[in-house]
């Protein structure tokens, strides 16, 4: 019945959620995608690196920790095929068929990483950024912003309790301060597209703030 058909948007629209390790990215996402499907809108999860079979295998490289010596120039280039790859097999076609993506991470996440914590720099990788996957952006960005340590904690816990972690979150704490300054600083490059989310409040309240925003950005794109 065309009553039951899902809700679509002319090009689409595309959310990205950025942040460091721990900072309730997922916890967001799973809010973000049950308002969604309420509303009748046809959403694509995703996440970076990772989505379709190459760019998971992919991640199972990136994120191997007996690959500790990688060159960060290698990291960057596997993010970039990873991410060109979930771009023109998965995201770009939900968006042309005027479906909305949620997408764990995406460019901005390679300006952070590899930009500010491995020193490539901001505008080297967003170069790059460009050469593999053109002007694709996301419509609207959400930055979880949280103190290293804290997100650390909760993602790798503390104590007797503690897991080691992937590649990238046994890095030294001073790699992870220079990704939330490099996210911090893209940020205030970009205001009109990233939303910066302080992630030390509860949850719900995150979530509000976000949901407010999306359903903004919702209308603004049903009105075009």
């Amino acid at each position: 019945m065309a009553q039951n058909l899902p809700r679509r948007l002319s090009g689409g629209l595309f959310v990205s959620l950025e942040g460091g390790e721990g900072s309730g990215k997922s916890t967001l996402l799973d809010r973000l995608a049950e308002f969604l499907a309420g509303e009748g809108y046809a959403v694509l999860i995703t996440r970076e690196p990772g989505g379709p079979p190459i760019a998971e295998a992919i991640r199972t490289i990136l994120l191997d920790p007996s690959h500790a010596g990688m060159d960060p120039l290698t990291e960057l280039f596997l993010y970039l095929g990873s991410r060109r790859q979930n771009l023109q097999e998965r995201i770009q076609p939900h968006l042309d068929a005027g479906g909305v993506v949620l997408c764990d991470r995406f460019s901005d996440a390679s300006v952070a990483y590899q930009g500010g914590g491995r020193g490539l720099g901001l505008e080297r990788v967003e170069r790059l950024n460009t050469e593999a996957i053109g002007t694709a952006r996301p419509d609207l960005t959400f930055l979880l912003d949280l103190a290293p340590e804290a997100g650390l904690a909760r993602k790798l816990g503390t104590g007797a309790a503690a897991t080691p972690g992937d590649r990238l979150e046994r890095e030294a704490l001073d790699f992870h301060r220079r990704v939330r300054e490099a996210y911090r600083e893209w940020a205030a490059r970009h205001p009109q597209r990233i939303r910066i989310l302080d992630a030390a409040r509860p949850p719900g309240e995150v979530a509000a703030t976000a949901l407010a925003a999306l359903r903004e950005a919702l209308a603004a794109r049903a009105a075009d």
